[in-house]
């Protein structure tokens, strides 16, 4: 073999790993080594700049001493539970229907799929005016002569958190509906027509058959949507800014505001880190199980 043949195999062989060299690097240094640095922060009693001094637990006891942190984890479970349930509920739905070779299909999912365009930002703020009592809903109802109707939801402390939920809903249902749709057309139509042979309805068919076979499609929709749903930030910003008051408040809003407005870094990190956890509890068994299937495949 010629030098130049061999240098050639050489380049060949390394040309791949320089050009995913530089993006490696970037993920190394922007998520793992900040994960890394939030996690030493955690431990000090840094305030408005960073100090190095070991503290302890210290920050962790001041973060559950803190009433609006107990404030922002009850509005998690709420939030979560709902944009869950919701979001995977609807784009189970839309997906079969949409499986059902429906005319202007392409139209329908195109349409359904519109909101994932979209930032969070962007949603936040369209539907911050279209729940504002003075602008929105409430205000067109009201001038079609419905004078008595009220859709005050964002501006009332006990309902505010439900207009995220439905901003969150509009937004990702689509995506979950995608991820149901490929899954759907993933599964062979014999199995239909083998369980129509034998009578089965097409509810009954759809109920317990076709659904447990979504199950991978189900983990996904599930993890991904719990991920958005415990990262929830910029949303949550633009539709209320936690308000009114502290009614609207999440971990993320938390932890921004306790290392920006409040000056109190190592107890924003604390919350980062619990959320991180929370984040690898959802996602370290699930990658287990796929791991594991595929072994035993």
């Amino acid at each position: 073999m010629s030098a130049s043949t061999r240098m050639s195999s050489r380049l060949a062989a390394w040309l791949p790993r320089l050009v995913v060299a530089p993006s490696l690097l970037v993920v190394i240094v922007a998520v793992y080594l900040f994960i890394l640095w939030t996690g030493l922060i955690s431990v000090t009693s840094s305030k408005f700049v960073p100090t190095y001094d070991f503290v302890g637990l210290e920050q962790y006891v001041r973060l559950w001493a803190t009433p609006r942190w107990h404030t922002a984890v009850a509005n998690l479970f709420i939030f979560s539970a709902l944009f869950l349930a919701l979001s995977t509920g609807l784009g189970l739905l839309m997906a079969i229907l949409l499986d059902q070779n429906i005319r202007a299909e392409g139209a329908l999912r195109a349409i359904y799929l519109y909101p994932m365009a979209l930032s969070f930002i962007v949603t936040g703020t369209a539907w911050k005016w279209i729940m504002n009592p003075g602008l929105g809903i409430q205000r067109v109802v009201n001038d079609l002569g419905w004078t008595d109707f009220r859709f005050d939801w964002i501006t009332n402390p006990d309902m505010a958190i439900y207009t995220v939920v439905v901003a969150g809903v509009w937004q990702s249902s689509g995506f979950a509906m995608a991820i149901f749709l490929a899954g759907l057309r993933g599964i062979d139509n014999s199995v239909i027509k083998a369980a129509q042979i034998e009578g089965a309805t097409l509810p009954l068919i759809y109920r317990q058959i076709i659904i447990p076979m979504l199950r991978p499609a189900m983990l996904s929709v599930i993890v991904l949507l719990s991920y958005i749903a415990i990262k929830s930030f910029d949303l949550v910003l633009a539709l209320t800014n936690g308000g009114p008051g502290t009614a609207t408040e999440l971990p993320s809003t938390f932890m921004f505001s306790a290392t920006f407005r409040r000056n109190q870094m190592g107890v924003g990190a604390a919350s980062a880190v619990m959320m991180l956890m929370t984040v690898a509890a959802i996602i370290i068994p699930y990658l287990y199980s796929e791991l594991r299937e595929k072994n035993d495949g």
